[in-house]
């Protein structure tokens, strides 16, 4: 049987000072992170390679860099022979990767796009009014239930991200949170913390970037893609330029679906999957949703080359 690759592409929280290094001789790797730089004005390549981290990490930075990152190494494995993937995805932010690894949208103009997204998403919700936490060990409607007995007229916390088996990110005003992170506690949860994370992606709150996107992606220029892409708020591929707008805006204010996702890929016929951006961060979830299926990561240089020479 041959082999059926799917690539995923992180979003935030796989960034860190120096993520590039060990890449910086792969083919295409200085020009991408140049023609991104020249889009936004912004020199990507310096604030990944010298930080300081506290800048990296801002939203309207990371979202352009994690992009760049990302098509970075895929035109690198295009340049070295690495087979094209038949299907992929991204989490989140990394949908955007995906779309444009897929033909769907022009690199250049996404950089500024999703620089214009992470705005959007900052100020829909000012600071300290939103938050997010992370759930593990209760099945997803258990989460659901907490979810639910912490939401008032006022305040909301709901599903953001179901990132594997057991482990499902909320998201929503912060008291809210607090009480479902709590009250998942009272129901047996191994674990349930708030996270450092200056927006409540995901949700309901981010109304009104939805609203802002919805105006800003009729100006995008989109294509079909040349690789079906499934989309994080209803594991679709969409299939027209306006399918694809609308999934986009539908995104922020839905949650991740990326269990469903990877479970899509295998029943396709997906027998391997590689994560394309630095760090584990998608690797580590895909084991765990679909052990069956071989997995592989970017986390450096040299685990690129084993990727390519694998399936080559």
């Amino acid at each position: 049987m041959s082999a059926k690759i799917a690539f995923v592409f992180p979003g935030q929280g796989s960034q860190s000072v120096g993520m590039m290094k060990s890449f910086a001789q792969l083919p295409g790797m200085r020009e991408t992170f140049s023609e991104a730089s020249e889009a936004i004005g912004l020199d990507l390549w310096s604030l990944v390679e010298e930080g300081p981290a506290e800048e990296l990490s801002l939203t309207v930075n990371t979202q352009p860099i994690m992009l760049t990152a990302g098509i970075a190494l895929h035109r690198a494995w295009e340049a070295l022979g690495g087979v094209r993937p038949a299907i992929a995805a991204g989490h989140s932010l990394g949908e955007y990767s995906a779309l444009v690894a897929g033909g769907a949208l022009e690199f250049a103009e996404t950089v500024a796009l999703v620089r214009d997204r992470a705005q959007a998403m900052q100020e829909a919700v000012p600071a300290g009014v939103g938050a997010m936490a992370a759930i593990l060990g209760l099945d997803d409607d258990v989460v659901l239930a907490s979810c639910r007995e912490a939401t008032t007229t006022n305040e909301i916390a709901e599903a953001a991200n179901f990132n594997s088996p057991a482990q499902v990110v909320i998201a929503g005003n912060v008291a809210a949170v607090e009480r479902a992170v709590e009250i998942a506690k009272g129901k047996g949860a191994k674990r349930a913390i708030m996270l450092a994370m200056s927006a409540p992606s995901h949700c309901s709150l981010m109304g009104p970037a939805a609203v802002y996107m919805q105006e800003r992606l009729k100006t995008a220029k989109i294509e079909t893609p040349r690789v079906p892409v499934l989309h994080n708020a209803d594991v679709s591929s969409a299939g027209t330029p306006d399918d694809i707008r609308n999934a986009l805006v539908r995104q922020l204010c839905q949650p991740v679906r990326w269990v469903d996702i990877i479970r899509a890929m295998v029943t396709g016929g997906t027998t391997h999957i590689i994560e394309c951006g630095p760090g584990k961060v998608l690797a580590g979830l895909n084991k765990r949703i679909a052990p069956e299926v071989k997995t592989f990561s970017f986390g450096d240089e040299p685990a690129f080359q084993d990727a390519l020479a694998a399936l080559r």
